[in-house]
């Protein structure tokens, strides 16, 4: 899914933080955000990725950019769906 076509509204980098962290601070900003707008997340592979693309689209958003930035780190970009 690779492109930087959408717009970004704000940029929240977790790739310091682990599980269950890493969606929680994805969560809280989203719910700061306004419906329709970007935010873009560095995270890096393995659980934090799967959790943070799983549990978004879970509570209704959608991930429309899931790349690989370098080594272990890993870009989404999140549109703020209808929570």
């Amino acid at each position: 899914m690779p492109g930087t076509d959408h717009p970004i509204n704000r940029t929240l980098d977790i790739t310091l933080d682990i599980c269950p962290m890493t969606f929680v601070k994805t969560k809280l900003e989203l719910e700061e955000m306004e419906l329709g707008e970007f935010l873009e997340v560095l995270v890096r592979q393995g659980e934090p990725l799967d959790n943070v693309s799983r549990s978004c689209a879970d509570e209704g958003h959608t991930v429309h950019v899931k790349e690989n930035r370098e080594g272990e780190i890993w870009r989404l970009v999140i549109e703020r769906g209808d929570m």
